[in-house]
């Protein structure tokens, strides 16, 4: 269950039909006081060592929430300048955790991680793992820090081209890569959606968003709709690892 008993949710990461080993890491953790943090992380770089990066991220960011006071919570503010401050000392730990250890020179991770307290949502963003909200209509919240994001932001490319492009998945921007890093901080309000979805790319990447949203809005348990874009995403090749949470504000099973 999540805050409040609003919410719940199903947590899925699949190795996928091609990947010997799974980079991905996905969380979600309640404070007493009803708060929650869903996190999604894809790994990436090194030999072997993108669990490695993700698996510090999400553990570490999960031990900072659960041990910190309640009053670093109080407002949207406090919370996005939480999500700034300790996604910093993440980046630090698993850069310098890169820089003395040979295998994992390189080595980085997507993030999501998002704070939620009954509508509010506070969310950090780096790479291309992506945040969608589903109800009547399905919206992509974040916006990938990819190489054709920026083509098409310089007007070299158009979004259609983009779907095709041969660096589709090149990011410009992940946690561990660099010493300093600035996660993209965005707030919104869940009251008009009933779902919210983070996702690593080995979904987003093998199923659309209407293929979702049909999923997402059937009337099966949540525990089922999860296992189904799972299967998809296998269906039509599973060449990555397949990782995401799924939160439901309706009442349904799980």
């Amino acid at each position: 269950m999540g805050c409040r008993d609003l919410y719940q949710y199903v947590m899925e990461s699949d190795t996928g039909k091609k990947r010997k080993v799974n980079e991905d890491r996905v969380a979600v953790l309640k404070r007493p006081e009803g708060l929650m943090l869903a996190i999604v992380a894809d790994g990436m770089g090194g030999h072997n060592a993108g669990d490695i990066a993700s698996e510090l991220t999400v553990s570490t960011l999960s031990r900072l929430f659960n041990e910190e006071q309640p009053d670093a919570f109080v407002s949207i503010e406090k919370r996005k300048s939480w999500l700034s401050l300790n996604v910093q000392s993440v980046n630090r730990l698993v850069y310098e955790y890169a820089e003395t250890h040979p295998d994992c020179k390189g080595m980085g991770t997507t993030l999501i991680a998002a704070i939620l307290d009954k509508e509010e949502c506070v969310m950090c963003h780096i790479g291309d793992s992506r945040a969608y909200v589903i109800d009547g209509s399905v919206e992509q919240v974040t916006r990938d820090h990819s190489y054709v994001n920026v083509l098409i932001d310089n007007g070299e490319i158009s979004e259609a081209e983009a779907e095709d492009h041969p660096k589709k998945n090149w990011i410009v921007k992940a946690l561990g890569t660099e010493p300093d890093i600035d996660g993209e901080i965005l707030h919104f309000t869940l009251e008009n959606y009933s779902y919210l979805l983070i996702c690593s790319d080995g979904l987003s990447n093998k199923i659309s968003k209407d293929e979702i949203a049909s999923i997402v809005r059937s009337s099966k348990p949540l525990s089922q709709k999860g296992q189904e874009m799972v299967k998809l995403a296998n269906d039509l090749g599973g060449e990555d690892n397949i990782s995401f949470v799924l939160l439901s504000s309706k009442v349904e099973e799980v």
